[in-house]
């Protein structure tokens, strides 16, 4: 069923979408019980438990977007999600930021271990690969989808940005390096869910063209939100103002760059209007 945002709440429209992805990552991970049951359970609980499922759900819409079916893009917003919930596994450990909390409950390697919690991210990150490769239909599709989720997984993408991150820790970065972690650390998964969706939605070089744009300025947009509630990142180097002015900016540019996919696009420019405003 689709839901287009200007028929129905936004809050709603995510709520379902959430409801949707969630089912679908209950299914594609492992059952806890089965051995080695520990690293399953670890898995389990760094994927099931509450989160926001930005990233799949931007691929569901992108998906939508272009006239594909919802069902067929799933395989592609889990597998993102997975890798998202690798990546927050991994960035919460001792070597990274150290966090011991992790959406209101204990971080995976706080509940399970420093050993499995590097293991659970491991763990998650295969599993994006085996989902996707599983998929017999339309294989060259499911090729590109994967491609597109190494790049914006690996050292071209989010893992590329997070070095920079780490080389940067104690000193001011100039522009080129801050640059490039706005668009690498957060925004180049968020591209890449959104090509994913595309690509499995059967978008034409076009239409893939206007989604790739969309997704990049929403990836930014993202970082930048995160930089104004947190009080850092570009905020100290560029000042809240301009921080601010950059992001709508970027929110107007994205919706633009959807609109002339017509209202199958709408629920992509009201996900662009909520995560400039997102107060978390």
């Amino acid at each position: 069923m689709i839901m287009h945002a200007t028929r129905t709440p936004l809050a709603t429209y995510l709520k379902h979408r959430q409801a949707l992805i969630h089912r679908a990552l209950d299914t594609v991970l492992p059952p806890a019980g089965e051995a080695p049951s520990v690293i399953h359970e670890a898995m389990r609980y760094s994927v099931l438990g509450d989160g926001k499922r930005i990233r799949p759900i931007l691929t569901l819409a992108a998906a939508e977007a272009v006239g594909g079916a919802l069902e067929e893009a799933m395989p592609a917003a889990c597998a993102v999600e997975l890798v998202h919930a690798y990546s927050l596994i991994h960035d919460d450990l001792p070597a990274m930021d150290d966090d011991d909390l992790r959406r209101g409950r204990p971080s995976c390697h706080k509940q399970f271990g420093e050993a499995i919690g590097i293991l659970a991210g491991d763990a998650l990150l295969t599993l994006s690969f085996a989902i996707l490769s599983a998929r017999r239909r339309r294989p060259a599709v499911w090729i590109a989808v994967a491609r597109e989720l190494a790049r914006g997984a690996g050292t071209f993408g989010m893992v590329g940005g997070q070095v920079m991150d780490i080389q940067g820790v104690g000193r001011t970065p100039d522009r080129q390096a801050m640059d490039y972690i706005l668009t690498h650390k957060t925004g180049a998964l968020i591209t890449a869910a959104v090509r994913m969706g595309g690509l499995a939605g059967g978008a034409s070089r076009a239409a893939l063209a206007k989604l790739t744009r969309y997704g990049e300025c929403v990836g930014l947009v993202f970082q930048l939100v995160d930089d104004l509630l947190d009080r850092d990142g570009v905020v100290p180097v560029w000042g809240e103002a301009p921080t601010r002015r950059k992001a709508q900016t970027l929110t107007g540019e994205a919706t633009q760059a959807v609109a002339s996919l017509g209202r199958r696009a709408e629920p992509l420019a009201r996900l662009a209007e909520f995560l400039l405003t997102r107060a978390a």
